[in-house]
């Protein structure tokens, strides 16, 4: 059909967080290392307009803790040509543990939320 497949915009929120952890100069392998995971507990996603096959889409990632356990991240897709808006959604996580369960944000995320 030429367009993206709904279930990428997924996949890209998930790059564009990992790309907004790496940033603050942190990346997930350290932050697992370190006993703290963050599994997805919700996922949003608006559908604007369809990314073809061949759109340079560019994610725009922001981060805002919700409690001292959850955390949410709010994501554009934007299509470069043109600055238009395809999509836009979240996903928030929780905090957990190397044992599994809730635990706080790591004083590191907290900071950059700062």
């Amino acid at each position: 059909m030429g367009v993206v497949y709904y279930a990428n915009y997924l996949v890209w929120f998930e790059v564009g967080r990992t790309e907004w952890l790496r940033d603050a100069g942190w990346n997930y392998r350290d932050m697992e290392e370190s006993g703290i995971s963050l599994p997805v507990i919700e996922a949003h996603c608006e559908y604007r307009q369809s990314a073809r096959y061949d759109d340079e889409i560019e994610i725009r990632t922001k981060a805002t803790a919700l409690t001292p356990v959850r955390l949410r991240f709010d994501y554009q897709a934007v299509r470069t040509a043109g600055e238009t808006l395809v999509a836009e959604g979240h996903t928030v996580h929780a905090a957990l543990g190397a044992n599994g369960r809730p635990c706080r944000l790591p004083a590191r995320v907290r900071e950059l939320l700062g």
